[in-house]
């Protein structure tokens, strides 16, 4: 019985600190746009965006063209 009770309070305190691991990479993570909206170079943010269109002003879908 001891034994099982060792297991699982190292079982929750593993978890715990997996948690809060990854609780700290979402709160400390700065996203792609935030970064290019901080540079403040409108060449970076042309190169990013998408050559094609994603969704016309009909809103359909544009066709891929094979080729």
């Amino acid at each position: 019985m001891k034994y099982e009770n060792l297991m699982l309070s190292g079982l929750f305190v593993v978890c715990l600190l997996v948690c809060t691991l990854v609780l700290g990479a979402m709160l400390t993570a700065t996203p792609s746009s935030v970064q290019l909206a901080a540079a403040g170079s409108l060449g970076n943010t042309l190169l990013a965006a998408p050559v094609q269109c994603a969704l016309p002003a009909d809103g359909v879908i544009c066709p891929r063209i094979p080729g």
